[in-house]
């Protein structure tokens, strides 16, 4: 029986590794992220309880502070259940910026099925510029619950399991710029030198403290414009800037189709509201893939010149998958 269930043993682990030659000959590449070395742990940082403020030194927040007492709606006789403000940084989703469709790197490079969907491509022009096109896969990832870390209880317990929520190849709306523009009209109101110009304020400012200015919601600082809301990126100078502002346009889309919502609001303390304009600095994201950066979680907009550096490479490295943390503000019980 034991000699079976070796051979069995070997068996399967010979079809995993001629899997995985297949789909690295396909271009799909990748390797499961490690919570434990792989995850900034001092991204959740500041934490907020009640007043008191936990902070430790090279970690920003953004946004207003949660009040001191709170309280939700409960069922008679109670009606009001009282608590404590709470806020603090979560690691909830994962962005992949690929350019294989149906390619995951966080499931260790392994390819699901196929699809229509185009292929990401690079061009540059004399100017060191050019266009690219990725797809992007976003998925729930809830470390806190599967590591047991509870910050506090009552309202800010999210019950999640994993689950990829949204893929970009199965979108007509992400390979098309003049489709996208149904779910953006707006987007011609940005069309234009003033509106791009202010975008300069943002990348000063998300450089100088990390998080960008939340009423140029279509800028993305020192990545440029979010618009259209499609995989497209017309000033492609490299794989790491561009999957950013591609991460930052698939939660944009995200909330305008009311999958994503408000967290990090006084008036989502005791559930999650929808937020349609995105409050961009609800996010920070952190480098998971190919070559994790565990020291800091950036705002949008904030440059990559020097944790960038060296982390895009030929044929491993051209694939991106992105921690992104979300602000919390909840009622404690």
């Amino acid at each position: 029986m034991l000699k079976n269930l070796a051979y069995k043993s070997l068996l399967l682990i010979s079809l995993l590794l001629q899997a995985n030659l297949a789909y690295g000959a396909d271009g799909c590449e990748g390797a499961f992220p490690n919570p434990i070395t792989d995850v900034c742990w001092l991204c959740m940082f500041p934490i907020n309880i009640g007043g008191f403020s936990l902070t430790v030194a090279n970690q920003q927040d953004s946004g207003p502070k949660p009040p001191l007492l709170c309280g939700c709606p409960a069922p008679p006789p109670i009606f009001i259940r009282p608590g404590l403000g709470v806020s603090y940084w979560e690691p909830a989703r994962v962005s992949e910026v690929v350019r294989t469709p149906m390619c995951f790197p966080t499931l260790n490079g392994t390819k699901i099925g196929t699809s229509g969907a185009p292929r990401g491509t690079h061009s540059k022009t004399n100017d060191a510029t050019g266009q690219a096109f990725y797809q992007v896969h976003w998925l729930q990832y809830p470390i806190l619950n599967w590591l047991g870390i509870v910050i506090a209880q009552g309202a800010c317990l999210v019950n999640e399991t994993f689950d990829v929520a949204y893929i970009s190849e199965f979108d007509p709306l992400w390979d098309d710029d003049e489709l996208s523009f149904l779910i953006n009209p707006e987007a011609a109101l940005f069309a234009n030198v003033p509106a791009q110009a202010a975008c300069v304020a943002d990348s000063v400012k998300a450089a100088t403290t990390g998080f960008g200015i939340d009423s140029l919601f279509w800028c993305s600082g020192s990545q440029g414009s979010l618009y259209p809301l499609s995989g497209s990126q017309a000033n492609h100078i490299g794989g790491i800037d561009s999957s950013l502002v591609l991460t930052h346009k698939m939660i944009y889309k995200l909330h305008r189709q009311f999958i994503a919502q408000d967290t990090s609001t006084p008036g989502a303390m005791c559930m999650t509201q929808p937020q349609p304009i995105m409050r961009k600095n609800q996010y920070k994201t952190q480098l998971l893939y190919p070559i994790p950066y565990n020291f800091k979680a950036f705002g949008f907009g904030a440059t990559s010149i020097i944790w960038g550096a060296g982390r895009e490479f030929p044929y491993k490295g051209e694939d991106f998958s992105y921690l992104v943390w979300r602000k919390r503000m909840c009622c404690a019980f």
